[in-house]
């Protein structure tokens, strides 16, 4: 995925919002003409996301900022670290520091936290997958920082994969009927099967679903689900297994030791805090 391509109408709009052609604090103080330099510093430990964004929205600026780049995304960030140094115009940098600040700390809080899952889950077999829970115009975006914290995407869209759910099974009176003809269908697409209780998953089984989600069941009754998935695998049918609702630091290591291949959390994209950087600026005279 080309980050900047996918990025640019948000950028454009972001600094539409902000007005940044017209900062008119920076046009008070007789900036014209004059250079700034500044020091990109992380102020906490994370996983850095969004770092060509930030040099793209002040390039959107100015085309004569110069950058010199100590991380790449996806790095691990120790307070303290120089990210990057900047020198270009001071208007300019001045009226950008706050649209690039704000997505570089917002996909890199979304990297971190994403990444402090993965570390947990270090020697199992599960992955942190990601959701559709995110702001709306940010899902390709929110991914990619995903995937900078070493989790694993979900699908992009709804039409990247076939998702029944509750509201959805309620519609459907022959599962394993319509998974057939969604196959035919769909040859090319996984299935996936949310179940809350032992009947659906029995059903998911019988339908042979690729993924079996079970959703917010209690740590027992997930035992005993799991079990009973693999129970009823075959050499030729062996579905994978996520676990999804009521996830968070304390439960996710017994979930990942219940052997299953994918743990989805909606919160590491729709709940992330900003990881705290700082731009610190010098105005030359």
């Amino acid at each position: 995925m080309n980050i900047i391509k996918e990025i640019s109408p948000l950028v454009d709009l972001a600094l539409k919002e902000d007005c940044a052609n017209n900062d008119v604090t920076s046009k008070s103080l007789s900036l014209k003409g004059k250079t700034a330099s500044a020091v990109l510093i992380a102020k906490n430990d994370g996983v850095l996301c969004g770092l060509e964004i930030f040099k793209y929205v002040l390039l959107k600026l100015s085309k004569n900022f110069k950058f010199q780049t100590f991380k790449k995304d996806g790095d691990k960030l120790e307070k303290g670290d120089v990210i990057l140094k900047v020198k270009g115009p001071a208007a300019e940098l001045l009226a950008g520091e706050r649209t690039a600040l704000n997505f570089l700390q917002k996909l890199s809080g979304i990297s971190t936290i994403t990444n402090r899952f993965v570390s947990f889950i270090k020697g199992s077999k599960a992955a942190i997958i990601d959701t559709r829970k995110t702001i709306p115009g940010y899902r390709n975006v929110s991914k990619y920082a995903v995937r900078c914290g070493g989790g694993k995407n979900h699908r992009m869209n709804l039409s990247d994969m076939v998702l029944i759910k509750d509201n959805h099974l309620a519609l459907i009176d022959d599962l394993t009927q319509k998974v057939k003809d969604i196959r035919k269908k769909y040859k090319k697409l996984q299935i996936l099967i949310e179940c809350e209780y032992q009947r659906q998953v029995r059903d998911a089984i019988a339908a042979k679903a690729d993924i079996i989600m079970l959703d917010n069941m209690k740590p027992a009754d997930l035992k005993k689900m799991v079990k009973l998935i693999r129970d009823n695998s075959t050499k030729d049918y062996k579905p994978q297994i996520e676990i999804s609702g009521g996830v968070n630091f304390k439960t996710i290591k017994n979930y990942a030791k219940l052997g299953i291949e994918r743990i989805s959390i909606g919160m590491i994209t729709h709940s992330a805090p900003s990881l705290d950087i700082s731009l610190e600026v010098e105005i030359h005279k």
